[in-house]
């Protein structure tokens, strides 16, 4: 097995551009860190390094072991934390996978508050979008949405819990014909340009193609992405209108307005899907009670 230090070494090497600059970074002598090298490439059999002139420049060898021992080195410290929080009889390490509007709302209180009582905790937060089967990342709380119009989702290992339903709405641009109205309906949208803020084929994309159908059309896309504040930019330029969640909206660029979207409505329901064995750790269940309060603000 090879030794993690040395790759950590080999690591510095690279970075810093010579056996000199990582003495000095990992505060070795020099003639330690070559010894590291030279051992490291004896149990690898790889040539790391070759001469250039004075210095020396990583082979593709080298350069390919620092570059894949990168995700195995992050195991090791992740590792290393795990053992620590169950030394000290509490973790010091959350794990959240959440999608976008959600994370930037809900998550800095989340992480704010649970710091502030532990100082030492690191939250690891990940974007969920697209929405896969849930498989080998182990991920304390994931925040998703669905369409109350599909089944449920549940997760084995893990417990369901409910945070909110609401309401999506439509973005037009300033001086838009329809921004006179106090509500706008699903079909008054059929003859406009979309912007469509969801390419991929998630729930919020699949419930608004449904309420088009539910009013006979479908839409017309001025621009296609996968970036909702990126969609809004894109209207605000009157480029087209688009149709978000309110959660999504509570940062409007210059140059939009926001009315009801009705008839029909579409709605969406937020769920945070807790790993069942850390359910009952302090952290897990201070961050899902935030992840409540959070929820609970009103969105409009």
């Amino acid at each position: 097995m090879l030794n993690p230090h040395r790759l950590r070494v080999l690591q510095s090497v690279i970075a810093t551009g010579s056996i000199q600059g990582a003495a000095r970074s990992l505060h070795y002598s020099p003639a330690t860190v070559s010894q590291h090298m030279n051992t490291l490439s004896q149990e690898t059999g790889l040539t790391l390094f070759e001469r250039s002139g004075r210095g020396l420049l990583p082979t593709q060898a080298g350069l390919s072991l620092a570059q894949g021992s990168t995700a195995a080195l992050q195991g090791l410290d992740e590792l290393d934390r795990l053992v620590e929080s169950m030394r000290h009889g509490r973790s010091r390490h959350l794990v959240i996978a959440s999608f976008t509007s959600a994370a930037k709302e809900w998550l800095p209180r989340v992480v704010a508050t649970l710091r502030a009582t532990e100082p030492e905790l690191t939250v690891q937060i990940s974007l969920n979008e697209p929405y896969a089967e849930k498989a080998g990342t182990a991920v304390d709380i994931d925040i998703r949405n669905e369409s109350p119009l599909e089944p449920e989702e549940h997760f084995t290992g893990y417990l369901r819990q409910r945070l909110r339903d609401e309401d999506f709405a439509v973005v037009l641009p300033a001086g838009h014909d329809l921004a006179e109205a106090d509500v706008v309906e699903v079909h008054q949208l059929a003859d406009q340009m979309w912007v469509d803020p969801d390419i991929k084929d998630s729930p919020n994309s699949r419930m608004i193609h449904t309420a088009c159908q539910a009013a006979g059309f479908v839409p017309q896309f001025a621009a296609r992405l996968d970036d909702h504040n990126a969609a809004l930019a894109l209207v605000a330029a009157g480029l087209g209108v688009t149709v978000l969640p309110h959660l999504a909206l509570r940062s409007l660029p210059p140059g939009t307005v926001l009315r009801p979207l009705r008839n029909p409505t579409v709605r969406r329901r937020i769920v945070a899907h807790v790993k069942q064995d850390r359910a009952a750790d302090p952290l897990v269940a201070a961050a899902l009670e935030i992840l409540r309060a959070e929820s609970a603000e009103p969105a409009e």
